[in-house]
C-alpha cells in the first residue's frame, strides 16, 4: 500500500440517505465559477457563462451559482456538496462543450468519491455472525459419502405434491385393494 492511500479518508460506497428511493435530492449545493475576463484560457468558461448559465441555473434551482472574476488567473470550477466535500477542477483551455459536460458530472455525483479509500468491497449494516451463506450450508452431511446419482438425494421433496401425482397414488392404492373377480 502506498503512502498516498494511507492518508485518504476511508469509508464505504453508499448512497446518501437512500437518495432516490422516495425522492431525489441533488447533492451539489454550490458551484463557484472563477474566470478571467480577458485571458485566452478562460474563453470556454466565458462562453458557458454567456450561453448556458441562465438555463443551467433555472433548471437547477437547488444549486447556488457564484461567478468570481479574477485577473490573469486560470479558470476554475469549485463544486461544494451537502456532505462537505469540495471538488476543484481546472478548466484552462477547455472548450464550451467540455465545460458543459464537466458541470453535468459535478451535478450528478455525490461528492469527492475519488479520494475515499474503500475498506471493503461489500458492506452491510447487519452482518451475519454465522459467516457467509453457501449453497451447501444446509445440506445433509450424508451427501458427502453418498455415491451419486442417488435416488434419495435426487428426489425433489421440497415442492408440494401436484393434483396429478395425488390422483396417481390414489389410483394405485385402489387397484391394489381390489381383488380379481371370479367368473
Amino acid at each position: 500500500m502506498s503512502n498516498k492511500t494511507l492518508f485518504l479518508k476511508s469509508g464505504f460506497v453508499r448512497a446518501p440517505l437512500q437518495n432516490g428511493v422516495g425522492r431525489y435530492v441533488c447533492q451539489l449545493q454550490r458551484v463557484v465559477l472563477k474566470f478571467c475576463k480577458s485571458h485566452g484560457g478562460s474563453r470556454g468558461l466565458r462562453e458557458f457563462i454567456e450561453q448556458d448559465l441562465v438555463e443551467f441555473a433555472s433548471n437547477n434551482p437547488s444549486i447556488v451559482v457564484y461567478l468570481k472574476p479574477r485577473r490573469h488567473r486560470s479558470p476554475v470550477i469549485v463544486g461544494e456538496y451537502l456532505n462537505g466535500d469540495r471538488v476543484w477542477m481546472n478548466m484552462h483551455n477547455k472548450t464550451h462543450s467540455e465545460i458543459t459536460k464537466w458541470i453535468e458530472v459535478l451535478r450528478t455525483q455525490q461528492g469527492d468519491v475519488a479520494s475515499t479509500r474503500l475498506r471493503k468491497n461489500q458492506y452491510t449494516d447487519h452482518p451475519s455472525i454465522q459467516g457467509p451463506w453457501t449453497p451447501f450450508t444446509f445440506k445433509d452431511p450424508r451427501l458427502n459419502i453418498a455415491e451419486l446419482p442417488d435416488e434419495e438425494f435426487g428426489a425433489n421433496n421440497r415442492l408440494p405434491m401436484t393434483a396429478t401425482e395425488q390422483l396417481k397414488i390414489m389410483f394405485e392404492k385402489k387397484t391394489l385393494n381390489i381383488e380379481p373377480q371370479k367368473e
